[in-house]
């Protein structure tokens, strides 16, 4: 019988696996993940991450195996891969999900495409989540998230195996080339603590997430935590919205408003994804043109080391950049916080950042990335911008201190007055502290109140100056959420008609 490929990328599950599915239905079964060391080179990947795919692709290969043919781990490009087995075993077809990944991932996949012609072998790509290929318009884009979650999520097939094909290793880091990554507190990756995530946040984990998900400290628990099976594919959308309408239904031990924030997250997730599906550049390029050459030729070497090593001196920044570089995770607000601290206070142009803080994300996911570092950057046009005050979040969100002290030991023994501005304390006050400001802990690269002015000042100029409101437009019917916001004045809700600038949810 004819052998059909399913081509694992980044959907690492046997359930509610839709080509999966469907080659099961017309033959043997060739199941092959392809590691591809020119991806791993990529200044956007990191060791953290394969750590994490590794795991999810062990578990990938036990459950294929129990459904009769392990997975198949190949090492190097793509196109080689597949053309070495079309000529041992004969492929007569090729299934994936679409995937909206990186520029390097779609130029991979253009050349797929094009092997696949070449050799006549028909490639059968199947939506993934929400997210609409070759979208036109995004008036009626929420009916159509609506359609595709609403079936059931579709159960495991069973597969027809292909003899003789040896299922090979699962490389190690090394082996593709990957630079050493130490993350001792990363999450696992894999489809059980997937589940195990979504069981415990909908079991009770999740009662307090709407208040919870802000403070560094609560969010560790109270987040859904699931990002990361989201990111690889461990588990699928779809699984996850009927999961937590399901729980809705049945009345979970999380109160209602907490599920209904979850799940407005989870229809952000595809819309910001959505828009490097429909715009790619914007990996590289600010959303709106009118912004070029805002911070570009203004790049301050030094502030970014600063920032890169969690030593920009203010507290609250640092203890968040470190908490990062140690678990690969942290929660949404310190994610704005710390793209908004490069942005404005050390006036760094986004990309370099956003490629530093893909690496240190283990739940990476490009299509919610780097949309959401342009709109804390404030270069969309269309989004109101977010310049927080690295004191008062730390005030706000960490009010004792607690979060700072656990990943700032240097400054456990300040006291509460100053644990949050410690360079206003005096030499008498730093030597009963132990600290030595300047040695043992900096002193802040700027003067925070001073940087978000002249940051304000600039972006109020160059808006004035050189942003077209038929760019805004652009922008707006490209990207533009069209959910339905109060007018001004009135209580009853009307559609946006304008790109005035707006508030958009969060989905770091």
């Amino acid at each position: 019988m004819p052998v059909q490929l399913v081509w694992f990328k980044r959907d690492l599950r046997t359930h509610d696996h839709a080509p999966l599915c469907a080659a099961a239905a017309r033959g043997p079964v060739l199941p092959l993940y392809v590691a591809e060391p020119g991806y791993w080179a990529l200044p956007d990947a990191s060791g953290r991450q394969w750590a994490a795919t590794a795991e999810a692709l062990q578990e990938l290969r036990d459950d294929l195996a129990r459904l009769g043919q392990p997975l198949v781990v190949r090492s190097g490009d793509v196109v080689h891969v597949l053309d070495q087995l079309h000529r041992e075993h004969g492929l007569a077809g090729l299934w994936s999900h679409e995937e909206t990944g990186n520029d390097w991932t779609f130029a991979r996949d253009r050349r797929v495409a094009a092997w696949a012609r070449a050799n006549g072998i028909p490639w059968q790509e199947s939506p993934n989540g929400g997210v609409q290929r070759r979208l036109r318009s995004r008036n009626g884009w929420a009916a159509e998230w609506e359609r595709r979650m609403a079936p059931s999520p579709l159960p495991e097939p069973e597969i027809a195996p292909v003899p003789g094909v040896a299922p090979g290793d699962i490389p190690a880091a090394d082996a593709l080339g990957i630079a050493p990554d130490p993350c001792p507190g990363r999450q696992r990756g894999g489809r059980r603590r997937g589940e195990r995530a979504l069981h415990t946040f909908l079991a009770g984990r999740g009662a307090g997430y709407m208040r919870g998900m802000s403070s560094p400290l609560s969010a560790e628990t109270r987040c859904s935590r699931f990002s990361l099976a989201l990111a690889t594919g461990a588990l699928s959308l779809r699984e996850v919205v009927h999961a937590v309408r399901g729980a809705r239904a049945e009345g979970s031990p999380v109160p209602a408003r907490d599920l209904a924030s979850l799940e407005k997250r989870l229809h952000w997730h595809c819309h910001f994804i959505q828009k490097l599906e429909s715009e790619p550049g914007i990996e590289f390029r600010n959303v709106h043109r009118g912004f070029d050459g805002l911070r570009e030729d203004d790049f301050n070497r030094e502030w970014f080391g600063a920032w890169q090593r969690a030593e920009t001196g203010w507290p609250f920044v640092d203890a968040c950049l470190r908490s990062l570089q140690q678990t690969g995770w942290i929660n949404f607000r310190a994610r704005a916080m710390l793209v908004s601290i490069s942005s404005y206070h050390l006036w760094l142009h986004w990309p370099e950042p956003a490629r530093q803080l893909a690496r240190w994300f283990t739940d990476y996911e490009p299509g919610i990335h780097y949309p959401q570092v342009q709109m804390q950057a404030g270069v969309t046009g269309i989004n109101i911008p977010r310049m927080y005050n690295p004191v008062k979040q730390s005030q706000d969100q960490d009010p004792d201190g607690a979060f700072i002290r656990r990943w700032l030991p240097e400054l456990e023994a300040v006291p509460d007055a100053w644990i949050h501005t410690p360079w206003q304390m005096g030499a008498a006050q730093q030597r009963a502290a132990g600290l030595r400001l300047g040695e043992t802990y900096p002193l802040p690269v700027r003067d925070h109140e001073q940087a978000a002015r002249e940051a304000r000042a600039k972006l109020t100029a160059w808006k004035r100056a050189y942003v077209a409101r038929e760019e805004s437009q652009r922008v707006f019917e490209k990207h533009g959420s069209r959910k339905r916001q109060p007018s001004r004045g009135r209580t009853k809700a009307t559609p946006s008609k304008a790109p005035l600038p707006a508030e958009q949810g969060d989905l770091f």
